[in-house]
């Protein structure tokens, strides 16, 4: 009598496997898959907070700077640590944008690579070797590359400190001239001949800006020895007071020039000292102005301006005997 056992048949073997299969991935979805989508959820969310209260703490000090005084209103203060407030007010909000910036940045770069360490676990890497293999090349690239990391964190704390920024004119050692783009390893700066130089943060020991704040323009005037001195003082306080009242020099002068007295007594010449309070782009557009306004005051009052003798340069003429020149102001 033959047997009545079952064969199991290739149909059944098949759709056995793909419910084997099917059954799996569901599990790893149930435990796994949950667990990245919940990292990736919360890692995005606390990213968004940090960066809101990020953006809301930088907003509340500009709008408390906001309540203070503007740049705009420095020709009304007079004392030099006043005038400096306000005229840092604008590059402290500058300040704060630029820590607003690379606070966001770190704290992207901190919560991202959390989360991608999570999410390998999950997949079943092995974060062990990894780890060691990370802190073995850490090492190596940290005695490879120390100047590169030095001129990383001397650019952060440029960047903190603000020591200086796009558009101030700096003098950085090796090169003097106008900052065009600052990042963390390099810092470029075009000089007065516009030649461009690439200076390395870390190699960055002393910086002397002249754009922070104010500056001081000084103008030397040489005038007869014989002339009164209170006369030139009165003309050149009327000349100030002019050129503070004049629109026309709202966005050069901060204040009123000053007479500052005797700088030098030179033969036939006595040397006259005018200083003024500029903006910080505008130290030598304020000395021509206040060189040509002086000019045309002692033109009408007739001060006299004495004929300095120059050394001639090589490949010129001297004057003729008896012939007379002009010398401009200093």
């Amino acid at each position: 009598m033959r047997s009545s056992r079952l064969v199991p048949m290739a149909g059944s073997t098949s759709s056995s496997s793909a419910q084997t299969f099917w059954q799996a991935v569901g599990d790893w979805m149930t435990k796994n898959a949950i667990i990245i989508v919940l990292t990736v959820a919360v890692s995005f969310i606390i990213w968004w907070i940090l960066a809101r209260l990020i953006r809301r703490v930088t907003q509340n000090a500009k709008n408390r700077l906001d309540q203070q005084d503007r740049p705009g209103q420095a020709r009304g203060v007079e004392g030099t640590q006043e005038l400096t407030a306000v005229l840092m007010s604008q590059r402290r909000e500058q300040r704060f944008e630029a820590i607003s910036q690379l606070l966001r940045s770190i704290t992207t770069f901190s919560i991202v690579t959390l989360a991608l360490l999570i999410i390998l676990g999950q997949l079943g890497v092995n974060m062990a070797p990894l780890l060691a293999s990370a802190g073995v090349i850490g090492v190596a690239l940290g005695f490879g590359a120390q100047t590169l990391v030095k001129d990383f964190l001397s650019g952060i704390f440029l960047v903190l400190e603000d020591q200086f920024g796009v558009g101030d004119v700096v003098d950085l050692g090796p090169a003097t001239g106008t900052v065009e783009e600052v990042t963390l390893r390099v810092t470029r700066i075009r000089d007065l001949s516009g030649v461009v130089w690439y200076v390395r943060n870390g190699e960055i020991l002393r910086v002397a800006n002249r754009s922070q704040g104010w500056t001081l323009a000084i103008v030397d005037v040489p005038i007869a020895y014989n002339e009164d001195l209170d006369r030139v003082r009165r003309i050149v306080e009327e000349v100030g007071t002019q050129m503070d009242g004049d629109p026309a020099y709202d966005g050069i002068l901060f204040g009123t020039p000053t007479y500052a007295g005797v700088e030098s007594v030179s033969g036939d010449a006595v040397f006259v000292r005018v200083t003024a309070k500029a903006a910080p782009d505008q130290q030598m557009s304020a000395g021509r102005a206040l060189r040509e306004q002086l000019k045309l005051a002692f033109d009408r009052a007739g001060i006299r301006v004495p004929v300095l003798v120059r050394q001639n340069l090589p490949g010129t003429t001297p004057p003729a005997s008896g012939q007379t020149g002009t010398s401009p102001l200093v």
